[in-house]
């Protein structure tokens, strides 16, 4: 059984007597789901944008008093830049939102999930090279600040004893890397992905309708 006899058994379950319904009564189906479904997309886009700004704004997260003036300014920057993409996110899921709330037509309605499809891909690859990046920088930062004074307080090494301290930091903060990395793909494969996985069902019995 395909998507769209799926779809129809589905809304023939929840209507009274026998009546069958036509190519343009499941369009409608699809439309009004669709739409729910980037509508709520666009919900937790704003939820995660309020929950970035009070991480950001917790006592346990205010700068450190002894960082430095470029770091800081560093710091800043890369906040700010990460506002600015949600922000954008934000924006563009609300106006894939209007645009198919508004349309009329399969062909079009079928663009404007692949679009949104294509916003949250690249959302997702954006965090997760950003997460990337920004670790990558702490361990070169940490590194040159001398790591055995960070981790291991008033621990003097020298030679061959730091160089090994140095590496073992460096292969624990990867494996840590490895590891956040996962947990924030999981997280938006369960939060997005679930949803995303409606709406390309919903494309499939579209393109059922088209053909």
């Amino acid at each position: 059984m395909d998507n769209l006899d799926l779809l129809k058994k589905d809304w023939n379950k929840s209507q009274p007597g026998d009546k069958q319904f036509s190519a343009k009564d499941i369009y409608a189906m699809l439309h009004k789901k669709s739409s729910s479904i980037v509508k709520t997309l666009f919900y937790i886009s704003i939820a995660e944008l309020v929950f970035w700004i009070v991480l950001n704004n917790l006592p346990f997260f205010a700068y450190d008093e002894n960082i430095d003036s470029f770091s800081e300014q560093a710091y800043l920057v890369l906040e700010i830049f990460s506002y600015a993409v949600i922000l954008l996110f934000i924006y563009l899921l609300f106006k894939t939102y209007r645009a198919i709330s508004v349309t009329d037509n399969v062909k079009t309605l079928m663009q404007n999930i692949l679009k949104t499809r294509k916003i949250i891909k690249y959302y997702v690859i954006y965090n997760l090279a950003l997460v990337f990046i920004v670790t990558i920088a702490q361990i070169i930062h940490t590194i040159n600040n001398d790591p055995s004074k960070i981790l291991f307080d008033n621990v003097q090494t020298t030679g061959a004893g730091k160089e090994t301290m140095i590496l073992v930091f460096v292969f624990f903060m990867i494996l840590l890397l490895f590891i956040l990395l996962a947990v924030i793909k999981l997280f938006y494969k369960l939060i997005y992905g679930l949803l995303l996985k409606r709406l390309n069902a919903n494309y499939k019995a579209l393109k059922k309708i088209e053909s």
